[in-house]
């Protein structure tokens, strides 16, 4: 049975450089010695279009707003949140004044390009880790005055621009200001570098481990640093990883909390006041799982379906028909109950976006 409603979770925009720089302030507005250089740092060594390329998954990467109302019709998809593509390595910049800028260009030309056409493309917006009152300060106006339902925090700085994991207590004013505000924050992988795996020359090696690395690290240190004991009304989610390795790592935080703590002193943050599994269970942090993997009822067996989400990843590593067929392939499960397809592709989106 297919949902009267399909929601996407997460699909991407292709942010061109070029559009980037009519949405610039001054004093970088005009001044087109920026296009002699790309605005966002390199992913990592790969080029991921000659990936597509060689195997012949896109004949364009003219992804535009109109094409992708046209995809989430053809797709029967009701609406999209929308996450960048070269900004995903958007805190390896380490010039704070350069990301500043660059967020606010970013977000003004989503909400211009993109929400202004249609409604259906929602965005995510980016806030400048490198400095975190700009931070909390751009998450305030892109989602009072632009219109985006929250921020994206990449998952991946590869030990440049912001040195710190994301459980930091810096930056625990945008966490503030995101459950002040009711949006949600999602840690979203891609770049590759220093994740251990720079050796590899293999695209298939690396996207393999890119993204479940990354997570891995991230929600280890907003556990473990006591995030989600500080903040009970944040929701994060954890995207483009699969859901194989999230019991994994409860076991895993589990232990270390069990186990390093003794007469009195424990060797993880103070902040942290309860179990690990406790706060995967609490219907705060959500997951993006894939139609067909196995191990997704593992983790619904662990803790229900209610923050999984349903997420396309168009145009990424996939044409619009293998996104169609992830929609045929998570509603032809039998080892999910209809309840939990009605979660995945519309409930769940709905309740983690909140708006």
């Amino acid at each position: 049975m297919r949902p009267k409603r399909i929601l996407d979770g997460d699909g991407h925009v292709i942010e061109r450089d070029s559009e980037l720089f009519e949405h610039l302030e001054a004093p970088y507005a005009k001044n087109d010695t920026l296009l002699g250089y790309p605005f966002f740092p390199a992913l990592d060594g790969y080029n991921r279009g000659a990936m597509m390329a060689r195997l012949g998954i896109h004949k364009s990467y003219e992804i535009t707003p109109q094409h992708w109302v046209d995809s989430l019709d053809k797709a029967g998809i009701e609406s999209t949140v929308l996450y960048p593509t070269a900004g995903l390595a958007f805190s390896m910049i380490q010039d704070p004044e350069w990301a500043r800028a660059l967020a606010r260009a970013y977000n003004n030309w989503f909400s211009e390009r993109y929400f202004k056409l249609s409604k259906r493309l929602r965005g995510m917006a980016l806030v400048p880790l490198q400095n975190v009152p700009e931070a909390v300060k751009e998450l305030r106006r892109a989602v009072t005055e632009l219109g985006m339902v929250g921020a994206v925090l990449p998952a991946n700085s590869a030990d440049i621009g912001v040195r710190k994991a994301l459980g930091h207590p810096d930056f625990w004013p945008i966490y503030e200001e995101a459950e002040r505000l009711n949006v949600p924050i999602a840690t979203h992988g891609a770049p590759s570098m220093n994740l251990g795996i720079n050796s590899f020359n293999h695209f298939a090696m690396t996207i393999a481990l890119e993204h479940p690395l990354a997570q891995m690290i991230q929600i280890t240190s907003l556990v473990m640093e006591g995030v989600f004991d500080r903040f009970p009304k944040l929701r994060v989610g954890f995207l483009e990883a699969g859901t194989g390795w999230v019991p994994y790592m409860m076991d895993r935080l589990d232990r270390s909390y069990e186990v390093l703590q003794r007469d009195g002193r424990r060797e993880f943050s103070e902040h942290l006041k309860r179990k690990p599994s406790e706060h995967f269970a609490s219907g705060r942090m959500y997951f993006s799982c894939e139609g067909g993997e196995p191990s997704l009822k593992n983790l619904v067996d662990r803790i229900g379906y209610k923050t999984l989400l349903f997420a396309s990843d168009y145009p990424h590593e996939a044409n619009l028909e293998h996104a169609m067929h992830e929609i045929d392939e998570l509603l032809a499960r039998d080892d999910l109950p209809d309840a939990a397809k009605q979660g995945i592709f519309c409930d769940n989106v709905e309740a983690f976006y909140a708006r």
